[in-house]
């Protein structure tokens, strides 16, 4: 015996909620996102038995520490820091080589990578220990 049902035809998957949701995303995204490009500064990290710069220009040594940032063993603050390495380095790219404590957090690096933006400094870090 055979049913005589209404047979019901698959229907079609709509796409088109589907893109106007990627659609959605993607301008949700392009408008959130920034398209800035960010400063960056050349580091290099000093190795023990690297051949000497070619040039006879001496680098300008900072020592940062958790209280106070020292330029070439001299107490500077931070809105002074690279009016006094342009001073001791009177050249294009000076070379500044940072020491590092243990106790100086991340932050205070930054700041200091940070006031460096703009400038054409060549930083080195000294390794410590």
């Amino acid at each position: 015996m055979k049913l005589q049902g209404a047979l019901q035809r698959q229907r079609r998957l709509s796409l088109t909620s589907l893109i106007d949701v990627i659609f959605l995303l993607l301008l949700f995204f392009m408008l959130s996102s920034t398209f800035t490009k960010f400063a960056e500064i050349e580091i290099a990290s000093a190795r023990g038995g690297s051949a000497a710069a070619s040039s006879p220009e001496r680098p300008v040594f900072l020592s940062l520490k958790p209280e106070e940032v020292l330029i070439n063993g001299v107490e500077t603050g931070f809105p002074d820091l690279t009016s006094a390495i342009k001073a001791l380095a009177p050249s294009a790219r000076p070379t500044v080589l940072i020491s590092v404590t243990d106790s100086v957090t991340s932050q205070r690096l930054v700041d200091v990578l940070n006031s460096f933006r703009g400038e054409t400094f060549a930083v080195r870090f000294l390794k410590s220990g």
